[in-house]
């Protein structure tokens, strides 16, 4: 898994849109990357949502938010419409991604983790929780915006 102070791996992939996403083209901006198992799940569902919740925060703070699974597009764009998602979501169905930031867990679904990326695309952070909560929580305390 990537650690403190790498550079976060670029990539290029399709959104929920179906619209590509090259992660730096976010570069100027931190970026909370956060991948997740399984769309529709339980816990996914619930941090997805929080990061919607708290969407308009986040992005007051300056933040970019992108989420991140091995689910197919359309899998992400049911999954975007029903957590009411206002950032991408990334289908990583090659799972070429998870790879490369060293979360692609035995089963072969993305491990619940959260990368916080500097403006320059570094991590600054990592995140590793099977909970939902502590992802969102730490990106609101980064924010400023202790809930």
């Amino acid at each position: 898994m990537l650690a403190v102070g790498e550079p976060a791996p670029d990539f290029t992939a399709a959104t929920q849109t179906g619209q590509m996403l090259q992660l730096s083209s976010l570069r100027g901006a931190p970026v909370v990357l956060f991948f997740y198992p399984k769309a529709n799940s339980m816990g996914c569902t619930i941090e997805t949502r929080a990061f919607a919740d708290h969407f308009e925060e986040l992005s007051d703070a300056g933040l970019k938010v992108v989420g991140v699974s091995v689910d197919s597009v359309a899998s992400q764009k049911t999954f975007a419409t029903k957590c009411d998602v206002e950032f991408p979501l990334v289908s990583d169905s090659d799972k070429s991604i998870a790879k490369a930031y060293g979360v692609l867990g035995f089963l072969g679904f993305a491990r619940r983790v959260t990368f916080f990326l500097d403006a320059r695309g570094t991590v600054e952070e990592v995140v590793e929780s099977i909970a939902p909560n502590p992802h969102v929580q730490r990106a609101l305390q980064r924010a400023g915006r202790v809930p």
